[in-house]
């Protein structure tokens, strides 16, 4: 079965930078175009990075763009989010997610960025 699995997360000051992973398994990862999202409570869950199958386009949300760099490795089943210049409103729970005939999510992992 489809599983992903985050992790990175955690507390940091503005400006500063976290790394995220996603361990993926159950499918035929280098296949697939990976995203990232987030999402705050109360709010809905929002996109923020896509990376394709081949690891050579990417897309991003306007706030991440410049700040955020999305990047797999096909080898080891593996996508990361690279997050400079953090700032409060990037605190959120963060998600990897592959669409699979439907769309799968990890657990998520919390990012709080605050002084």
């Amino acid at each position: 079965q489809v599983q992903l699995v985050e992790s990175g997360g955690g507390l940091v000051q503005p400006g500063g930078s976290l790394k995220l992973s996603c361990a993926a398994s159950g499918f035929t990862f280098a296949n697939y175009p990976m995203k990232w999202y987030r999402q705050v409570p109360g709010k809905e869950r929002e996109f923020v990075a896509q990376i394709f199958s081949d690891g050579n386009s990417t897309y991003y949300t306007n706030s991440a763009k410049g700040r955020f760099t999305i990047s797999r490795d096909n080898a080891k089943n593996m996508v990361y989010l690279q997050m400079n210049g953090l700032k409060p409103d990037d605190s959120a729970v963060y998600f990897c997610s592959v669409f699979i005939r439907r769309m799968y999510w990890g657990q998520g992992t919390q990012v709080t960025v605050s002084s």
